[in-house]
């Protein structure tokens, strides 16, 4: 027993150096070194340096619930509305011979219900999609908006970013209602030149379709049309022009008047930027278009062989503004105030005029069930000459944050605007369309008794003022309610009420008694020359 168990031990001994010399033998695998985040302070506070690169990444954004109380009408439906936000920003830059080169990157997901909120102007604007079920078409957007895309370098800007003509941009407002200039998001192609002393200015070429409010089309194949065919490219947006035949005699020539894109925006900005706040000078410049004649209609039994209509030329939509934002310690810590002038012609969205009753639209109203609409289109083509009449159009807007204490502050906002169309083509719209017998059309002949009743295509003045009171208990978080109100007017003249008479128009009108439209077996019908609304919304943010 003892002879075996010194073999045992003795193998184990020699098994022991031999895996000691094969352990030796191999080789040691060393653990890579950890490369910790870096905090980067060359482009401010947040940023860190991505592992293994000279750049630098800042990552923000923010959660929000909103909901909005919206003033009720005979005919309006919901009343509440609910949103909530979500934003990712990614903000990358790296420092180069040429200056720092910067990628910024912002997403925003969203899901609404109820009036305002399930915006139809994110829809028509290809931000928003609308649930399709049962009681929910209309009532409920899923928004889905790639809002900032863009790179900087050398003085350019290339991507999706705020156009260069805004200035003001509702910046103190929950959600844009007061009237002014605000594409918060447009693909452009731009170039800042810094001449120093808090002077610059720039060049921008911006995506004009953004910018676009329709040509007026009074008939799709004999009836009226709705907003969503407005930039459907043969869907049926037609204008009738008066043309002749190879024998001289009277057609009718229907042209598509959905604008197409050949040209982009041209926008110029002067900019001075100081301690005291900032000044600017901005111009845009845009095109406006129409399609050949979709088809020709016989007059009177008049032959279309050789039929001739003048096509409408091409005419350039232009607009100025000017804005001034003043620092106001001197009145309370971080207190500010906000200036803003815009004058238009054929230029809708550059003025904002229609930022309150929504844009990419033909017509529109303050809310459902209001008393009456109005036009909002960018020009209007004389079925006579065949010209193109700009409309005009003019806003001033100014706002004023007040810091109560560092932890409450208020906003106050108002604006003013008017917009107006050329008498003599609305007329000729009317004659022309009874002659191609569009009589059930928005606009009847300038003969009939109601056409002076009509809401199509009238002079109009906008109010639209606000206010809030928001509560930041902790940094980066608000909590805040928020009123507004607006309100629509003629410049001249009453409409018929469409709270009290929906549905009805200026070609059921049969009779005019003492100012009074009066339709078919003697009804009177009741009119308006202004109509009204608020609303309140009340929000809970956090910005990160």
């Amino acid at each position: 027993m003892k002879l075996v168990k010194s073999l045992l031990l003795g193998s184990a001994a020699g098994l022991t150096v031999v895996a000691g010399a094969h352990a030796a033998d191999l080789p040691i695998k060393k653990a890579v070194p950890v490369e910790y985040v870096r905090v980067c302070s060359t482009h401010g506070a947040g940023f860190f340096y991505i592992p293994g690169t000279d750049t630098c990444l800042r990552v923000s954004g923010r959660a929000r619930f909103q909901a909005t109380y919206l003033q009720a009408y005979a005919r309006s439906g919901d009343l509440t509305g609910y949103q909530g936000l979500g934003r990712l920003n990614l903000d990358a830059r790296t420092s180069t011979a040429y200056g720092t080169l910067r990628a910024f990157v912002r997403m925003d997901l969203s899901y609404g219900t109820g009036p305002f909120l399930a915006s139809g102007t994110a829809r028509l604007a290809g931000t928003g999609f609308p649930a399709l079920g049962v009681d929910t078409f209309g009532r409920v957007t899923n928004g889905v908006n790639l809002d900032k895309a863009f790179i900087q370098f050398a003085g350019f800007t290339a991507g999706r970013a705020a156009s260069f003509f805004d200035f003001y941009a509702h910046d103190l407002e929950f959600i844009g209602s007061s009237l002014g200039s605000d594409t918060s998001s447009t693909n452009l192609l731009a170039y800042t030149a810094t001449f120093g002393q808090g002077f610059s200015a720039t060049l921008s070429m911006e995506d004009p379709l953004l910018r676009k409010t329709p040509i007026y089309g009074s008939a799709n194949g004999g009836a009226t049309f709705t907003p969503f065919q407005v930039f459907q490219p043969g869907a049926g947006n037609f204008t009738p022009v008066l043309g002749t035949n190879a024998f001289g005699q009277p057609v009718i020539a229907d042209y598509d008047v959905v604008q197409r894109i050949r040209m982009p925006d041209f926008v110029g900005a002067l900019r001075y930027d100081a301690a005291w706040g900032s000044a600017q000078l901005s111009a845009a410049v845009h095109e406006i278009n129409a399609a050949n004649a979709s088809q020709v209609r016989s007059f009177a039994g008049f032959s279309t062989v050789g039929a001739v209509a003048p096509r409408p030329t091409t005419e350039y939509g232009w607009a100025i503004q000017g804005g001034l934002k003043l620092n106001t310690p001197f009145i309370a810590p971080g207190d500010l105030l906000y200036l803003q002038g815009s004058y238009g012609e054929g230029a809708t969205r550059y003025t904002g005029y229609n930022m309150w009753l929504g844009g990419y639209t033909n017509f529109s109203s303050l809310a459902t069930g209001t008393t009456f609409g109005t036009s909002l289109v960018d020009a209007v083509v004389d079925p006579l000459s065949g010209k193109l009449d700009l409309s005009k159009s003019w806003t001033v807007s100014a706002a004023y944050l007040h810091y109560w204490t560092p932890e409450w502050r208020s906003a106050v906002f108002g604006s003013y605007g008017e917009m107006s169309y050329g008498k003599s083509s609305r007329a000729n719209l009317g004659f022309v369309n009874q002659l191609g017998g569009f009589t059930t059309g928005p606009l009847p002949s300038p003969f009939a008794p109601g056409f002076a009743f009509t809401n199509q295509l009238r002079d109009t003045n906008q109010i639209v003022a606000g206010a809030s009171l928001i509560w930041s208990p902790v940094r980066d978080l608000d909590i805040g309610l928020e009123g507004n109100y607006a309100r629509l007017a003629l410049q001249s003249g009453r409409v018929i009420d469409q709270n009290k008479a929906p549905g009805i128009g200026g070609a059921q009108v049969v009779n005019v008694v003492n100012g009074v439209p009066v339709v078919a077996g003697g009804g009177v019908l009741p009119t308006t020359s202004a109509t009204d609304t608020f609303q309140i919304r009340m929000r809970v943010q956090r910005d990160f």
